[in-house]
């Protein structure tokens, strides 16, 4: 007898996207969330403890203790049932619902008969899996020990957090070149599945070390922040901002053509022209140099199109700067001056 389906949250792209940038999914196993299930399980007194992250068709032990399975189907996970939910799930016996009296999981080994799961929600609001327990035998669980596996649940979104952290620009808040490459594949093959555009921009402030050598740090690191904000407020929810460099950003931008991204581009390029700061009074004015690229068949990751957008920006300042120039192959850049792409070293990745 089949089982039923588990049910879809309402923001499951948004989900899943936000589940895709935590830079959490698919990592090896650490000790901080192998002792936080270790934890669970004693303070609840249950077998079995799982750090459960709910992926598109499966769900993935982030840390599982008592349980050797690294994933089961998402159709099978009682884990896809509680994030569909803000409330914790708890099951008393699963063979008296019909949510999962079916289920392989009930049926056969391990066995599963009572299951509590708090869903695990990030800051962005999109649950993304759960800390949850499970036992062999059917039992009753209280308020308080709801409430106690909420608080660890807490503890499990703080490592998230923390992790996170380690992974963006202490500035702007971006993610690093790195992190920023390893969010954008799911788009790339998003976007291939789907037969839709992705286009690539990245933008490098101009006289931005002239800037910091007249005006000082304090100055340079609050233009910074000053380009994060509009470049936030320009994003899409489905794009994805980045600092790649210490003075440079990029921005992937799903479902845009070419002449979306052209219009979008330079509407940055005019409102970081506007962009006011301690120096105002000289009559200074930022400006920024853009290369803007779009997904090739011939990409075989986002390495390439990052590659391409940023031979675009060194056409672009070799032409003046203060403009956006646009590349869509990986043709040589025409004979001419132009300025050597810089050391990456800065960020590290």
């Amino acid at each position: 007898m089949p089982y039923p389906d588990f049910p879809i949250p309402q923001d499951e792209l948004e989900r899943q996207r936000d589940l895709e940038r935590q830079g959490i999914l698919n990592h090896p196993g650490d000790e901080h969330f192998d002792r936080l299930v270790r934890l669970t399980a004693t303070v609840l007194e249950t077998p079995i403890a799982l750090i459960s992250l709910v992926d598109g068709e499966r769900q993935w032990f982030l840390a599982h203790h008592g349980l050797d399975a690294t994933q089961t189907p998402r159709q099978m996970a009682f884990c896809a049932h509680a994030i569909a939910g803000d409330e914790p799930l708890v099951v008393p016996d699963a063979r008296q619902d019909s949510r999962f009296c079916t289920n392989p999981l009930v049926t056969g080994d391990p066995f599963v008969r009572f299951y509590a799961g708090i869903p695990l929600q990030s800051n962005q609001g999109h649950n993304l899996g759960t800390l949850c327990v499970i036992d062999r035998q059917p039992r009753h669980f209280s308020n308080n020990q709801v409430a106690l596996l909420d608080d660890l649940a807490k503890l499990v979104l703080r490592e998230f957090e923390l992790r996170r952290l380690a992974t963006v620009q202490p500035i702007s808040g971006f993610p690093t070149r790195a992190s920023f490459l390893e969010q954008a594949e799911p788009e790339l093959a998003r976007a291939r599945q789907g037969d839709s555009p992705l286009a690539l921009l990245v933008i490098e402030l101009d006289h931005f070390s002239q800037l910091r050598q007249r005006w000082g740090q304090q100055a340079s690191d609050q233009v910074l922040l000053d380009v994060a904000a509009l470049l936030s407020s320009q994003q899409s929810p489905q794009d994805l901002a980045g600092q790649i460099d210490e003075q440079q950003f990029a921005l992937l931008m799903a479902n845009t053509d070419l002449d979306a991204a052209l219009e979008r581009a330079d509407a940055i390029r005019c409102g970081i022209n506007e962009l006011s700061g301690v120096y105002t009074a000289s009559g200074h004015r930022l400006g920024i140099s853009g290369g803007l690229t779009q997904l090739a068949l011939a990409d075989q990751g986002a390495q390439d199109l990052l590659h391409r957008a940023e031979k675009a920006l060194i056409l672009a300042q070799g032409n003046g700067q203060n403009q956006i120039a646009k590349l869509l192959n990986n043709a040589p850049l025409p004979a001419g001056d132009y300025p050597e792409p810089r050391n990456r070293a800065f960020l590290g990745a």
